[in-house]
This record gives C-alpha cells, structure tokens and sequence, in this order.
C-alpha cells in the first residue's frame, strides 16, 4: 500500500507488528463525519487493503476522542435531496440516481465485510449511524467504556440503508436489533457487551487500542491462507443474504425517502431542535 497521506478521509499506517495494519477514521470536525471523501475512499481503501499480501490484519478506529457521528448530512444527504428536486413531474430519472448512489454507499461497507484482511474494529465516544454500519461490517467489536451506540436513522426519518439493518440481525439477534433500530436510542458500552455488539470493553481509548492491536498481532501469527479461507467460509451464507437485504432497502428508499418528514429532520438538525414527525 501507499503511504497515508493519498486519503483524505483516513490515515492508514503499519503496526510494529508485522502485518497489521491500522485505520483511522478523520473526517472533518471532531466527530470523523462520514462526507463524499469517506463514501468514494472506503471501498478503494479496503480493496488495496485485501489485494496486499503483506497485510494480514486490520485495525478500524477514530482520530480523536470518537469513532464516528456518522453521516455528514449536509454534504452527502443535501444532494441527495437535489437529484429529487420537487415531486412535481415524472420523477423515475432523479429516482434511478438515487438508487445508484444508495448502491454506491453500500459498497463501501460491504468491501470492508468483503476484505480477506480480518478486521477488528477499536470504538471509543460515538458511534452513531453510519458508524454502526461501518463496524457490522468488522470481524470483531471492542469497545472503550466512554462509547455509545446508536442506529439513529429512524430519528432522521431514514430507513437505515447501508448495512446495520441486514448485519447486526446476526450479531445482537432479532429483539436487539428491532429495539435499537425502531427507537433510535442511543446504548452505552456496557449494553453493547451485554447484548453482543461488542465482544469486550476496556477502561480507556489506550487499554482499547492496546488490545485491538494485540488481537490483530495473534490473528497475524496465523496461517494467512487459513485466516482467509475461515473468514471467507465465515462469509459465505451470510452475505448472501445481506446482500439481498441492501438491494431490498436501497430500492425502497429510492422510493420513499424523500418526504416532508425528512425535511423536518434536516430543518431540525440545523436547527439544534427535537423533529415533529406527521409521517408525510
């Protein structure tokens, strides 16, 4: 792989482990928001990633205090919203655009799923949205003891399109995933152990990423043909089924995203006040 400085949305640099490799989310703000750098690097990032045989694991975390607030909604959801521009009309074309960068985002997560790489994911602060998404996609979740989780999509008026959906339903099970995802609330790290989010949670960001790296130097020491052949047979009836499940939510919210209730949660969200749905 190159050198960290070709991304713009990431760091990328070797352990003194022999193999891994860490990643480090830095999207704008103190948060690593999830703008258009994010959505066109991740998946050209986890492909090199998985093409390079010198590396034999990965280590997914956040610059800073937090993992990631999740989707730059200005950036991203804000031309979303113009490639619909009013209801008035035949509205098929702008509708297919939509669809096709719905696909786009989601192919970003599900190279991280897809990279033969094992990747740990280090969560400390928020992990809000886009965040879940990215870190469903991981092969293990550790977390600090200041994290908090939340697939808030449904609190935007979104239906949650890019992956947490479809993979969370077999890491917390079904009455987890329905609680988070219909209420939107947000869970602390303890609940995220408890209810198998996250494997293990440590005292710190540090202990954290102290562990993740020691994770990822045992998963090293392994056989990389054997690594890759378990995750791939890990894989296999899995993402089958993800992936009829993204194209599934990627056509329905072609369809039904745009709507006066997500108007009122973009004005809301700018506007630092709680939305009033009328389910419009």
């Amino acid at each position: 792989m190159e050198p960290e400085n070709q991304w713009a949305a990431f760091t990328v640099e070797r352990a003194r482990t022999a193999g891994v490799v860490v990643v480090r989310l830095t999207g704008p703000g103190r948060g690593n928001m999830m703008g258009l750098d994010f959505w066109e690097e991740l998946p050209q990032l986890f492909r090199e990633l998985d093409a390079d045989e010198s590396v034999r694991a990965v280590v997914l975390t956040g610059a800073g205090n937090h993992f990631s607030v999740g989707l730059d909604v200005q950036e991203v959801l804000g031309p979303w919203m113009a490639k619909l521009g009013g209801e008035s009309g035949a509205t098929a074309a702008r509708r297919s655009v939509l669809l096709r960068l719905i696909a786009q985002l989601q192919s970003g997560v599900t190279a991280v799923a897809q990279c033969r790489k094992p990747v740990i994911a280090a969560v400390s602060g928020w992990c809000i949205g886009g965040g879940v998404d990215l870190i469903s996609a991981a092969d293990v979740r550790l977390a600090s003891a200041d994290a908090r989780f939340s697939v808030r999509e449904a609190r935007l008026a979104i239906v949650a399109d890019v992956g947490s959906l479809q993979r969370l339903r077999g890491i917390v099970g079904e009455g987890q995933l329905r609680e988070l995802a219909l209420t939107g609330k947000d869970i602390t790290a303890e609940r995220a152990e408890r209810i198998g989010l996250v494997n293990d949670v440590f005292p710190d960001r540090d202990a954290l990423l102290a562990a993740a790296l020691g994770m990822a130097a045992e998963v090293a020491a392994n056989s990389p043909l054997a690594v890759s052949g378990t995750k791939a047979v890990l894989n296999e009836d899995r993402e089958e089924r993800i992936a009829r499940g993204l194209r599934h939510v990627a056509l329905w919210n072609s369809a039904f995203l745009h709507s006066e209730d997500l108007m009122e949660a973009v004005a809301a969200l700018g506007e630092q006040r709680p939305a009033t749905f009328h389910g419009k």
